[in-house]
């Protein structure tokens, strides 16, 4: 009974890649700053190859002695955001890039989400998600108005206070904004951000929900589906996805409990693929610059790592890996443009170092021959290099 676990280490990336000029990204590298704190430790993630990977800079030695498979690859998508990542990992390449908003959303936009929510909005500018409700929280109690805001990143994010507006009424304005933001203005998310407390000391709660597009085309999940095999998603790999090709999903708010959640998975009897989110790496640190508060989370991570790879059954296999970067200390709080890690390990898995490939797509070419479904999408695989029958 085979199974693949994904592990998505969400903004984890491993250096620049060479177009990093074109998105304003020289210079970054999430591993190099993140592993520089003193209270970054990952002695598992060193056992399975992680800096013995081609071009990694990190203040951990490589391992003399490697136990999985290991490569770097670079996206072939245009973009840099989390939706875009996870599609080429299952094996969806998007080249046209996702629309931004660096201004704000134009009037027309504005106009017609007033319209359709029968709510005004303020803020309609780039925001940091903390920020923005100290700022415009105190507003939105007194007159009733939804906090509209946007990044770097192609998002468009409502927050609300959860007593003002009810995070179901809140879900409903984000599923309204997600039917005005298609064709040219299809933003990647529509992101629901409610909170609560009192003013000057407002929270974000952790019901947030992602309102993704529809992917265009079938992804990996799709053919292991249609195969009658599980995709079992743990965290924000279903709203990513929009569900396309999800047989099962499993709510998680953050890291501890969607490893917790994978580490009960694990004991069950399935077939298929279990596709699992981290979310704080980039959330909570990437985005806030907080380099010790990633580094703790990442010895965290692989703390729990140790009790996965203890409890792996013979046919399981397991990849570790990112969708982009977000380097905590460029002045920059955005996403940014790195080549990513794969990490594979198994009983099977012999280690072996792939180098640097093109295409996070490699992934889904590699989870589908393992699964011996054929396609003709999605053949680049590594398999034949690193599974010994």
């Amino acid at each position: 009974m085979r199974r693949v676990f994904i592990i998505v280490l969400d903004s984890f990336g491993i250096g620049e890649m060479p177009d990093a000029k074109k998105y304003k990204d020289e210079g970054s590298n999430t591993i190099k700053s993140v592993s520089s704190s003193k209270f970054f430790l990952a002695p598992n993630l060193q056992k399975l190859g992680l800096f013995n990977i081609d071009g990694v800079k990190a203040s951990v030695l490589p391992t003399n002695e490697p136990k999985g498979a290991y490569m770097r690859l670079s996206e072939l998508s245009s973009g840099k955001d989390t939706t875009t990542g996870h599609w080429e990992i299952a094996g969806l390449i998007s080249k046209e890039p996702f629309p931004t908003y660096k201004n704000g959303f134009p009037k027309y936009i504005i106009d017609e989400l007033e319209e359709k929510f029968n709510r005004k909005i303020i803020c309609n500018k780039p925001y940091s998600g903390t920020e923005v409700i100290k700022d415009y929280g105190d507003e939105h109690i007194k007159t009733g108005a939804l906090i509209v805001y946007t990044s770097a990143d192609s998002v468009l994010q409502i927050a609300a206070h959860e007593e003002y507006v009810p995070v179901d009424e809140l879900y409903r304005y984000c599923e309204i904004a997600r039917g005005v933001m298609q064709g040219k203005d299809g933003v990647g998310r529509i992101i629901a951000r409610p909170f609560r407390g009192d003013s000057g000391n407002f929270y974000r709660t952790g019901n947030r929900h992602d309102f993704s597009l529809l992917p265009p085309k079938d992804t990996m999940l799709d053919l292991i589906k249609d195969r009658g095999l599980d995709v079992i998603s743990v965290g924000k790999i279903y709203d990513i996805f929009a569900g396309k090709g999800i047989t099962r999903k499993v709510k998680s708010t953050n890291n501890d409990e969607g490893m917790e959640a994978t580490l009960k998975l694990q004991q069950e009897d399935f077939e298929g693929l279990c596709f699992v989110n981290l979310v704080d790496f980039d959330m909570l640190y990437g985005h806030r610059n907080d380099v010790d508060g990633y580094a703790k989370a990442i010895s965290q991570f692989d703390n729990q790592l140790a009790k996965f790879m203890m409890n792996m059954k013979q046919d399981d296999m397991l990849i570790i890996t990112a969708d982009h970067g977000c380097d905590p200390l460029t002045p920059s709080t955005d996403h940014s443009r790195e080549y990513i890690p794969v990490l594979f390990y198994g009983d099977k898995i012999m280690p072996t170092n792939l180098g640097t490939k093109a295409g996070f797509d490699y992934i889904a070419g590699t989870v589908l021959e393992y699964f011996n479904i054929e396609n003709t999408r999605m053949q680049k695989s590594v398999l034949g290099e690193i599974y010994n029958v």
